[in-house]
């Protein structure tokens, strides 16, 4: 029984890759966006500006000359024989998104909380997979569909005919 909960939480879950790592034009706050392995969907993220450059550092795999926090965290994993499996943006309550870092030791698995961003930097600097709860995706549309004068349709389209230029590199 136990095996097959395992198998229904994971067919609930959508495998996401990083598209890009853009600013809110609006906002001028970094976005984070995610986009389903299999389909065109995408999940746009809005992220803290120090968060958005661990990612960002990874994504152009510039090292620093000593380990940031995300590299740390990695390093302490593997160091007690840990892995980190996958990360999953599993939860948005009242516009906030939420993760969990699922880490492998000893044969066990451990569900650690995490903001959606340290997740994704860590997930990227341990080459693990990304997933967002298919849960998640649903709310975020409906929200985005109530998002006033914003039309959710074109914002969401708009992203997912970002061409590589325009996802561009972050800068800092």
């Amino acid at each position: 029984m136990a095996d097959e909960a395992v198998v229904a939480v994971a067919k609930a879950e959508v495998e996401m890759q990083i598209r890009g790592l853009m600013m809110d034009p609006v906002t001028n706050m970094p976005i984070i966006v995610l986009k389903d392995v299999a389909s065109e969907a995408v999940l746009p993220i809005w992220v803290g500006m120090f968060e958005a450059n661990a990612i960002a550092l990874e994504l152009e795999k510039r090292a620093t000359p000593r380990p940031m926090t995300h590299d740390l965290l990695r390093n302490i994993a593997r160091g007690l024989n840990g892995r980190v499996e996958r990360v999953v943006v599993s939860e948005m309550r009242q516009d906030t998104f939420f993760a969990v870092i699922w880490l492998e030791q000893a044969g066990e698995m451990v569900a650690v909380d995490a903001r959606p961003s340290d997740a994704i930097a860590l997930a990227l600097r341990s080459d693990c997979p990304i997933y967002v709860a298919q849960e998640v995706l649903e709310r975020s549309r409906q929200v985005s569909d109530g998002a006033g004068n914003i039309n959710a349709d074109e914002l969401r389209r708009w992203l997912e005919n970002l061409n590589d230029d325009e996802m561009g590199r972050y800068k800092m």
